[in-house]
């Protein structure tokens, strides 16, 4: 049980930080910092949406329109820290076999 804990702890880790990297990008493009014309800016950018946009498009299912605002990232990203908290503070169920 104790590896189950870890390997669920280490996905919440990896796509914690994927999402971290593409609100940190995004941020980055709208400001003109990164060109997405640069090809290797464009592949790391459209990865970063394939990954991510199933998780974004189900979350926009139960959002309101908001006009130019899109707050999926954001509650994804608390989903995240939500999901982490709880198999944390659960941790003593998965050492305790």
């Amino acid at each position: 049980m104790q590896s189950l804990y870890q390997i669920l702890n280490l996905i919440l880790d990896v796509v914690w930080f994927v999402m971290i990297a593409h609100i940190i990008m995004s941020w980055l493009i709208n400001f003109q910092v990164l060109n997405l014309h640069q090809p290797m800016v464009q592949q790391i950018w459209h990865g970063l949406n394939k990954l991510l946009e199933p998780i974004y498009s189900r979350i926009r299912q139960f959002l309101p329109q908001m006009q130019g605002l899109d707050l999926a990232p954001l509650v994804a990203f608390l989903g995240i820290i939500v999901l982490r908290i709880i198999l944390r503070n659960n941790a003593a169920f998965f050492y305790s076999y």
